[in-house]
């Protein structure tokens, strides 16, 4: 018994010992941190583990794409900010400031933007990526799409520009990119897909675009007016607007095509204002219940109740309402011929004619199909330029 307690007492003096001089068992495993060296303080360990060299980080083909297409696209997009001069309750004058983004289409300086975004402005400065400013001016609009061209001179800089793509050429689920300035915060990307196409989006001006892009790349306040891109680097729609309960991106972004762009921007650059179409009526919607009091031959269809003398109409031979009938408290005319169909669209209301009409250019022929009384006719109807109001 004597024996084992001494033995027991040997050992107790060891690990003491080994203790005191601070002993450390090793470590084993991949885990184990490398251990400071005799004589090392922390602060210069901490330093030379830091400074060890780093295996630089392996990027995907997609990630290479797309630092790509920021950079070369990034110095054609510019930030836009405006000043105007709105007027209080009391008729006070107040100084009020906006802000977007636009993108630069020729190197002579031709900007597309929102027509929102510069709307009223007295005052529109472009700041480009590196920094320089210039004061610019408003070349034309058009309320309807919300499109806008501004201008500022390069003194004798070539501006770089974006290439314009092909909107019809669209899929759901291709990827898109979007440039623009969240917040002011300049050159600012995000990424995302085609969410859906064909959407119809109502303008600020009550206008309606039926060839809308959604996408789930991230718009916020002050994308307005910047370039949505195809992995090649070419716009494809105009960022206009979000659908958002917060104020905030929820997923849902709006594009107008780039198509729609193309098709007017001619037109902005050299008059102002786009060369809009028109076939001369005034019209009324035609639904069961008003064909039925009014025994018309088709439930659907647009009713012309006018037709503006010397107009495309009236040259191509349709005619207004003749008489006047009540309905019950409503007036309404009736022996007009009944549009049913225009160039093969069906057509069941004034936005399905502007729709219609909307790829049209003044000088282009129509075929419009209508009912006159029982029977079903074709006329051929050369459109002209809608008057100014």
């Amino acid at each position: 018994m004597r024996r084992w307690l001494m033995w027991i007492g040997a050992l107790a003096l060891v690990f003491l010992i080994g203790y005191a001089s601070g002993v450390r068992l090793p470590v084993t495993g991949d885990s184990a941190p490398e251990s400071e060296p005799e004589g090392e303080s922390s602060e210069s360990w901490v330093q030379r583990v830091s400074n060890q060299p780093v295996a630089p980080a392996a990027l995907s083909a997609d990630e290479r794409d797309t630092i790509e297409v920021y950079r070369r696209a990034s110095p054609a997009v510019v930030n836009i900010t405006t000043r105007a001069v709105e007027w209080n309750f009391f008729y006070g004058p107040v100084p009020s400031e906006g802000a977007g983004t636009g993108f630069i289409v020729n190197a002579d300086g031709t900007i597309v933007t929102n027509y929102h975004v510069v709307r009223g402005a007295e005052q529109i400065v472009v700041t480009r990526l590196d920094g320089s400013s210039d004061s610019a001016r408003l070349v034309g609009y058009d309320a309807l799409t919300d499109l806008a061209v501004v201008k500022i001179n390069p003194e004798g800089k070539r501006l770089p520009t974006l290439p314009l793509g092909d909107s019809s050429q669209l899929q759901v689920g291709q990827k898109v990119l979007a440039i623009g300035n969240p917040f002011g915060l300049q050159a600012t990307l995000t990424t995302g897909v085609v969410s859906a196409l064909q959407r119809t989006l109502r303008t600020p001006a009550g206008g309606l675009i039926d060839e809308a892009i959604q996408t789930d790349a991230a718009i916020n306040p002050g994308n307005s007016g910047g370039p949505l891109l195809d992995s090649q680097g070419r716009v494809i729609g105009v960022n206009t607007m979000i659908f958002t309960p917060s104020g905030g991106s929820v997923g849902i972004g709006f594009a107008i095509p780039v198509n729609t762009v193309k098709f007017i921007l001619g037109d902005l650059v050299r008059y102002g204002k786009p060369k809009r179409p028109w076939l001369g009526i005034s019209s009324l919607e035609v639904v069961p219940e008003l064909a039925e009091a009014l025994g018309l031959p088709v439930k659907a269809g647009v009713l012309i109740a006018e037709v503006i003398p010397g107009g495309p109409a009236d040259r191509a031979g349709l005619r207004g309402g003749r008489r006047n009938i009540v309905v019950g408290r409503m007036r309404f005319p009736t022996g007009g011929d009944i549009i049913v169909s225009i160039d093969g669209h069906k057509i069941e209301s004034q936005t399905d004619i502007n729709l219609t009409l909307f790829k049209k250019r003044p000088g282009d022929t129509v075929e419009v199909v209508f009912y006159r009384g029982g029977r079903k006719q074709t006329a051929k109807v050369v459109l002209a330029e809608r008057p100014i109001r």
